[in-house]
């Protein structure tokens, strides 16, 4: 192959990265205020401070002779094209977002029912209990138990309420879950993780 074969469709395959989605056609991008900051810090990190110095280190290194023999050139290229992504897949998210705080106060009708932000702990019929958070598909931590709205076993117990029991579907099968309690607690959606990563994860979450 060519490296002229993989310059030309190098971006064809960054960009069908960039329509890859979790989030329902045409819905907004809910997330937690915390989370919203820190897509936010991360988008302006990305853009103000290390894109320039990856620029300037690229001009600098295009400058030193014969740049198919650069290494310095092709990793500065290569690093220019995964911020450049970033970046739009950030624009995109933050552009889309819908900001909703666990912690707004609600009705005392509806204090004890499931929507964004609660935090839910369930027992399942052999008796093993499970605490989850219902967050947005950039928040998910399976380290704090923090699962995406879109997922099957959020939109299972979406709108249900405490006391109440709800059918869990997965690929793995089906699972009847009891819903123990239901609470809106401050959840640490501004922290970075290495076990976030939205996409990556199962289903089920």
């Amino acid at each position: 192959m060519s490296k002229a074969f993989i310059r030309e469709e190098e971006p064809e395959l960054d960009d069908e990265l960039e329509e890859a989605s979790p989030l329902p056609g045409g819905s907004r991008n809910y997330m937690t205020p915390g989370g919203f900051a820190r897509l936010k810090a991360e988008l302006s990190r990305l853009a103000d401070t290390e894109r320039p110095e990856v620029v300037t280190s690229v001009a600098w290194a295009a400058s030193n002779g014969d740049r198919s023999e650069n290494a310095d050139y092709i990793y500065g290229k290569k690093r220019l094209r995964e911020i450049d992504r970033r970046i739009r897949f950030l624009i995109k998210r933050l552009d889309r977002a819908e900001v909703v705080d666990p912690l707004a106060r609600r009705d005392a009708d509806d204090a004890d029912q499931i929507f964004f932000g609660a935090t839910v702990t369930v027992i399942n019929r052999r008796g093993e209990e499970r605490t989850v958070s219902i967050v947005g598909v950039d928040e998910i931590d399976t380290v704090r138990g923090y699962i995406s709205w879109v997922s099957p076993m959020a939109r299972a117990l979406i709108k249900a309420r405490e006391g109440e029991s709800v059918t869990l579907r997965t690929p793995g099968g089906v699972e009847e879950l009891d819903i123990l309690r239901v609470c809106y607690e401050p959840l640490a959606t501004g922290a970075d993780s290495s076990a976030r990563g939205g996409e990556s994860l199962s289903p089920a979450e």
